[in-house]
C-alpha cells in the first residue's frame, strides 16, 4: 500500500502546473534590490572593437545613489586625466588637453562616450529599472545554461531613451544576462549579452558585458568591471564640479 500511495503522489505531481512566475514588476524590483547600494566604488576596463580597430580605456567611478556619480579615466595616456560627473540630470565631462569643461545636453547626450557603443544619454539613465518601466513576463528560457525570466518593459514616462526593452532575468542570481532596447517605433537600437557573472560579498553582479549599437558598424564594446567596493566611504567634495578640474 505505501508503494502504492507513493505511486499515486508521484502521478499526482507530474500531473501538476508549472508553478507560475512572480509578476514582472515584482521580479523587476528584485533585480534593482540586487545592486542597490548607498555608495559604490569601481574600476572598470572598456574594450571598444569597431571598424577602425580596438582600442582600451580604464576608468574608475565614485558612485552615491542613484543620481550622483564621477568617471575619471586611467588609461590610455591621450585620455587619462578626462573625468566625468553626474549630478542629478546634469552632466558635465572635463578634457585636460583643452583644459575646458563642457556641459553635455540636449542632442549631445545621443553622441558615444569615448567612441564606444554607449552613448551619455545611456549613463544618465536612472538604473533603478523597476522606477521608470513597468514590467510584465514573456515566458521562461535558458541563457548560458541558466533558467530566465524574459521580461518586456514598457516606459512609464515619455522623453526615456528606450521606450520598450525585453531583459533576461537569471532566476535564481537576479542578474540581467541579456537585454534588447527599442525606439518607440519597435526598432532595434542596442543589444546587451553577459559573458561573466560573480558574486561579490551577498551579491550577484555582471563582471563582463557586450554592449552593441545595431545602428553602427563594429564589433560592439566589452566592459568589464574589474573592481567593486558596495557601501564605499566617499568624501562629498567629490561630487562637486571643483573635482573636475583636481
Amino acid at each position: 500500500m505505501s508503494a502504492l500511495a507513493a505511486a499515486v503522489v508521484l502521478a499526482a505531481s507530474l500531473a501538476a502546473p508549472p508553478a507560475a512566475p512572480p509578476p514582472g514588476d515584482a521580479i523587476l524590483r528584485r533585480v534593482d534590490e540586487n545592486l542597490g547600494s548607498d555608495n559604490k566604488v569601481t574600476r572598470a576596463r572598456m574594450t571598444v572593437r569597431g571598424r577602425g580597430g580596438t582600442r582600451t580605456v580604464e576608468m574608475q567611478s565614485w558612485i552615491r545613489g542613484m543620481r550622483e556619480s564621477f568617471t575619471e579615466y586611467l588609461a590610455p595616456p591621450r585620455d587619462r586625466g578626462t573625468k566625468m560627473l553626474k549630478l542629478g540630470d546634469q552632466l558635465w565631462t572635463y578634457f585636460p588637453a583643452t583644459d575646458r569643461t563642457v556641459s553635455i545636453a540636449g542632442h549631445m547626450l545621443r553622441q558615444s562616450v569615448m567612441g564606444s557603443d554607449l552613448s551619455y544619454e545611456d549613463l544618465m539613465e536612472d538604473p533603478r529599472l523597476s522606477e521608470i518601466y513597468d514590467a510584465r513576463v514573456e515566458r521562461e528560457e535558458t541563457v548560458r545554461e541558466r533558467p530566465c525570466w524574459v521580461l518586456a518593459l514598457t516606459a512609464k514616462r515619455p522623453g526615456l531613451a528606450y521606450h520598450t526593452r525585453q531583459v533576461w532575468v537569471d532566476q535564481e542570481r537576479l542578474v540581467l544576462l541579456r537585454e534588447n532596447r527599442h525606439a518607440r517605433s519597435g526598432r532595434l537600437l542596442k543589444t546587451t549579452e553577459v559573458e561573466e557573472v560573480e558574486k561579490a560579498g551577498r551579491r550577484w553582479i555582471a563582471k563582463a558585458v557586450v554592449f552593441k549599437d545595431v545602428l553602427k558598424g563594429g564589433e560592439g564594446t566589452r566592459f568589464e568591471l574589474q573592481s567593486i567596493e558596495f557601501d564605499a566611504a566617499i568624501p562629498d567634495h567629490v561630487f562637486s564640479k571643483a573635482s573636475l578640474r583636481r
